[in-house]
């Protein structure tokens, strides 16, 4: 609606101060030209705003004006509480803040929104970590947050999961990323991504660092994980699935059903072990057409399972007794628990 559209920009030109129009368009997801038209309608409606031309120029208010628009929606209101996740919150050491945030805007709510705010919090309710998951420990989170805010340089003590495990690092934090229950740290130079609960000593350097103007820290994360899976899952298989048998996990292209109901679809795969092993699961319910190697090892899996369990078990009585052997020590091996 336009009068929604006109409070939407004088709120974005109160709080951001000098933009665009094409700026202003982008925002509000319409035409250079209705902004225009917009413009011109907050002007005859008395609103102080000035427009200055040229490469740095833009829409901006008259210093010091200031609307108080109280104008909440009740979905605004449910959106506004809703948003506030009190677990997270407390992690970065923001707990109290959060309640004292809430408790304040609950009180400048009117009467008929209080009840739709308080219900969010007894219908909703945030818990990141999995199920087979402790919560990691991240004793060191709240420093970090404290320098993402102050633009503040760390020196790190970093464990890592390739040889050596151990390092030290300097990292600039520019932001922190939930995910999945765990945090991560994205920090110059680079930049790079850090687990936060794998950092075991932290010093806050003295200098405080510039952060790049241009860094977009939701566009970093959805590349980082674009290539995340890109690593994880290098190869391509071609498979045919029978009806109503489906993979899971994203990534499957090309699907086309065939004459028998059968689909034919391309999808990721981590390894040949892997895809193996989890083709397998399926049974009869999917045929590996390339590569020819995972089809070849799929069939020879297939041809052992069917000459072992071609003839009857052995009973307990032909099979001769030995005498139970005391097994040797097993030889050192070096920890493999962490590849290179």
């Amino acid at each position: 609606m336009k009068s929604s559209r006109l409070v939407s920009i004088l709120l974005l030109l109160q709080t951001r101060g000098r933009m665009t129009a094409a700026r202003l368009a982008e925002e509000l997801e319409v035409s250079v030209r209705t902004v225009y038209r917009d413009i011109e309608a907050l002007s005859a409606a008395g609103v102080p705003l000035y427009g200055d031309a040229g490469h740095a120029g833009g829409y901006r208010l008259l210093d010091g004006y200031r609307t108080r628009l109280t104008g909440l929606t009740a979905d605004e209101a449910e959106a506004l509480f809703l948003a506030g996740a009190p677990g997270p919150a407390a992690q970065l050491g923001l707990g109290p803040v959060l309640a004292a945030a809430q408790l304040k805007v609950r009180a400048a709510l009117p009467d008929e929104l209080r009840p739709h705010a308080d219900r969010i919090s007894g219908r909703f309710h945030l818990d990141a970590p999995g199920w087979y998951a402790d919560a990691e420990e991240t004793p060191y989170l709240p420093a970090v947050a404290d320098a993402v805010w102050n633009c503040q340089a760390l020196h790190v003590h970093y464990r890592r999961w390739r040889e050596p495990t151990d390092v030290e690092r300097r990292l600039e934090p520019y932001g922190l990323v939930l995910k999945a229950g765990r945090w991560y740290v994205v920090a110059g130079p680079g930049p790079r991504t850090y687990r936060v609960d794998q950092i075991l000593q932290l010093t806050a350097l003295e200098k405080p660092f510039t952060r790049p103007d241009d860094f977009d820290l939701a566009g970093y994360w959805a590349a980082y994980q674009r290539d995340f899976h890109h690593r994880l899952r290098p190869a391509r298989a071609v498979v045919r699935l029978a009806p109503g048998v489906s993979l899971p996990g994203p990534g499957q292209t090309d699907a086309h059903p065939d004459e028998d109901g059968w689909t034919r679809t391309t999808v990721p795969i981590e390894s040949l072990d892997h895809a193996h092993a989890e083709f397998l699961r399926l049974g009869t319910g999917i045929e590996v057409l390339e590569p020819p190697e995972l089809r070849d090892r799929i069939a020879r899996t297939a041809a052992e399972l069917a000459e072992r369990y071609g003839s009857a078990p052995p009973s307990a009585g032909d099979r001769p007794l030995r005498r139970p052997r005391r097994s040797a020590p097993p030889a050192c091996r070096p920890d493999s628990s962490r590849s290179g």
